[in-house]
């Protein structure tokens, strides 16, 4: 089972977010106190990155784990230098705050998710807006890439997710629940096949998104008010946060929960995970300010048995390669208007 290994203490409000770096050398958190700090996997401090005029909702690592991008209530993404700590470029555009953000595979492109119902997408080398996508009718609360990086998942408060693709920013397909809670997260899984879709009903779901159907549900833990983040550990469980102060971990296949790790003294709002150091990351919000590491203790193997002690990933949300997916040609998107937003609460401090 997972036990705790390291509390960090650094974010002087609550923790907004939390991400390894691919190569797992490197933990990045983001807080409601405008920062990003840098830790290695040990709790030690490494950077405190300022910039930002606002709390901080989101952040994501380029794939060689030397960049990094924050999504801030400011309206703007920044992109900062890893081993410096330096602020490079600052992307301006947004009308609102900015809640969600990532780099595709190939780091030279990010896109980001606002509460002005826009993604836009980005061209990290100029700065400039690539494509502006009239993506939801609602805040978004969720942003990612496929790990090919030709389709982008969003999704929003209005419970819709929706598939794109990435270089002509055409919808490709619309999800929707029959009951249409608001969404809080979303993820692709490592293969690409299926979505991970957190909703403010205390649901977490994984979509075929190709079918358009669930294949699976995982209930148990609390999110009615607040974007908690989930993540995949590999293809062996799904971890989340909880208004419980918890944080849930559900065995992927079977649904049920395989261990909740409790320690924290508020909203567990983000997670993140390195299964190749068995490692798990969670933040919380303000009253409890912290970023908790926890790990799986290495199996005791016999010697003489040649068996592996933990089962190899099932084949449904694994790194295979998939086979490409024919999509329909849709019909073009209109130009998008944005439209005049009310004045909505600090989405890193208040619930949505």
């Amino acid at each position: 089972l997972f036990v705790l290994q390291h509390t960090l203490t650094g974010h002087t409000k609550g923790v907004c977010s939390v991400q390894f770096s691919p190569n797992g050398k490197f933990l990045a958190t983001a807080g409601a106190d405008k920062t990003v700090i840098i830790w290695t996997p040990e709790g030690e401090m490494v950077h405190t990155l300022v910039g930002h005029e606002k709390g901080v909702n989101d952040i994501a690592w380029d794939s060689g784990s030397n960049y990094i991008c924050s999504a801030s209530d400011d309206t703007t993404v920044i992109i900062w230098e890893q081993t410096t700590g330096e602020k490079l470029k600052q992307l301006v555009g947004h009308t609102s705050y900015v809640f969600s953000c990532c780099f595709n595979p190939q780091s030279n492109v990010i896109a980001s998710g606002s509460y002005d119902e826009t993604v836009r997408i980005w061209d990290v080398k100029s700065g400039r807006t690539l494509l502006l996508l009239p993506a939801h009718s609602d805040p978004i609360t969720g942003v990612q890439f496929n790990k090919t990086g030709d389709l982008i998942v969003t999704a929003a408060q209005d419970g819709i997710c929706r598939i794109w693709d990435s270089q002509t920013g055409q919808c490709l397909r619309t999800l929707l629940d029959d009951t249409n809670p608001p969404i809080s997260f979303v993820t692709f899984s490592p293969n690409g096949k299926y979505i991970l879709v957190s909703t403010l009903d205390g649901k977490i779901a994984l979509w075929n998104f190709l079918k358009e159907k669930k294949a699976k549900s995982y209930v148990g833990h609390r999110n009615e008010k607040y974007s908690i983040l989930g993540d995949f550990y590999g293809g062996k469980y799904i971890i989340s946060g909880s208004e419980d102060n918890k944080v849930y971990i559900w065995d992927l296949q079977s649904k049920e929960i395989f261990q909740t790790l409790e320690g924290h003294s508020d909203t567990v709002i983000a997670v993140s995970c390195y299964p190749k150091k068995n490692l798990i990351a969670s933040g919380a919000l303000e009253n409890d300010k912290t970023v908790k590491i926890w790990s799986l203790p290495a199996p005791k193997v016999n010697p003489e048995s040649n068996q592996d002690p933990l089962p190899p990933p099932p084949p449904d949300v694994t790194n295979n390669p998939p086979t490409s997916p024919t999509l329909p040609t849709p019909p073009t998107l209109p130009t998008p208007t944005l439209p005049t937003l009310p004045t909505l609460p600090t989405p890193s401090t208040l619930p949505t």
